[in-house]
């Protein structure tokens, strides 16, 4: 393990080595992984892998048989593959060492059945730049737009095919732009609040390749309960089974 590295127990009984200076694991990649429903047998890509925790959850969950994880970083997708080594995965989780916009589906040994990303939320010229490349590249549109993503989501997915994502609630207007320009039409959508009292805080979305109008809105799920930093009770049942309540409709 580099100097710069450090080993976390995290849910599932999976380990994962993480950069000290890049983003660790927290509840948006959690409530991603969540969000997939279980389909044992289906092949996944996950854009923007990261260390590899959220395709790790999905393959200890069984929620896929396969992984493609592409990955933009030489180092990232290089801890990815470290992670799933660490924890037995290997051979379920293909690291693709790329951009996603020059991702086809010889990438990925053909279109795949679903596509699920935790992509940047931060245009380049908003926010404060980070202190990191890392963090930079992780949260800011450096390598790739929400338009860049869901392209790459439509040349990868089978029709019919579902996209998962999580994102920032004030650029829902560029995300169903996004979706739409590229045939994946919103089908569900679910906001993450901290609290009863606050504004939502990330936003689901499941979108279908090719799917026809019309989407539903999820019940939303509230993380703490109001003045405390208890979990809801709902949100434990999330965390304790990586699982949405209605994730298999």
């Amino acid at each position: 393990m580099n100097k710069d590295e450090r080993i976390n127990n995290i849910n599932e009984n999976l380990k994962l080595i993480e950069k000290v200076n890049g983003l660790t694991f927290g509840t948006d990649a959690y409530l991603l992984a969540a969000s997939l429903p279980k389909r044992s047998k289906l092949r996944g890509v996950e854009l923007g892998l990261g260390s590899g925790v959220v395709s790790l959850l999905a393959i200890s969950k069984e929620k896929c048989r396969h992984v493609y994880g592409i990955e933009v970083q030489n180092e990232f997708a290089e801890l990815s593959h470290r992670n799933a080594e660490l924890n037995g995965f290997d051979e379920k989780l293909t690291v693709i060492n790329k951009n996603v916009t020059d991702c086809t589906p010889a990438d990925t040994e053909g279109e795949v059945d679903f596509v699920f990303s935790n992509p940047p939320y931060m245009k380049t010229s908003s926010g404060k730049a980070n202190e990191s490349i890392e963090k930079n590249i992780a949260r800011h549109e450096v390598c790739g737009d929400i338009d860049d993503f869901c392209a790459c989501a439509k040349r990868l997915l089978k029709h019919g095919g579902n996209f998962y994502t999580v994102y920032r609630p004030n650029r829902l207007p560029d995300l169903i732009f996004a979706l739409k320009k590229n045939n994946l039409e919103p089908k569900k959508l679910t906001f993450i609040y901290p609290n009863s009292t606050t504004p939502p805080c990330l936003l689901l979305v499941c979108a279908k390749l090719g799917g026809k109008s019309g989407a539903s809105i999820g019940e939303p799920i509230f993380i703490y309960k109001d003045g405390t930093q208890e979990y809801t009770d709902r949100y434990k049942k999330i965390y304790e089974n990586c699982r949405l309540e209605t994730d298999d409709e």
